[in-house]
């Protein structure tokens, strides 16, 4: 799919910190706010043409304010709902959901998205 818009790129936020045991579960806000730092300095590594980034907080992490290259989309209850209410809302755009989640991963590919792991934005 191309219609001349980036690539939308949607993390979803509680995944992706939740994927390094790395005390994230005491500062979950904290934990958003670094992981929309590291995809505002580095957006998709290995992807070479323009991104649009959204990460999707949720619970605890909500409050997180959006800074240049990264738009922050909290989700009133669930954050799975969320990024698939955005997926199916760029219809005819590529898109891409970052998540380990299997069942997220099955809801968004039917609408026809692609899906990678958390690893594609941890930088590690």
């Amino acid at each position: 799919m191309d219609n001349g818009s980036p690539l939308l790129v949607i993390v979803d936020g509680a995944n992706v910190v939740g994927s390094v045991p790395d005390g994230w579960w005491r500062d979950r806000r904290g934990a958003a706010c670094r992981l929309r730092d590291r995809l505002a300095a580095d957006g998709l590594p290995g992807h070479t043409g323009p991104v649009e980034i959204v990460l999707v907080a949720e619970g605890a992490a909500r409050g997180v304010e959006a800074v240049p290259g990264v738009r922050v989309e909290e989700a009133p209850g669930s954050g799975d709902d969320l990024v698939v209410e955005l997926v199916a809302g760029a219809a005819g755009r590529a898109v891409l959901v970052v998540t380990a989640d299997r069942e997220l991963r099955r809801r968004v590919t039917e609408l026809g998205a692609e899906v990678t792991g958390p690893r594609a934005v941890r930088g590690d």
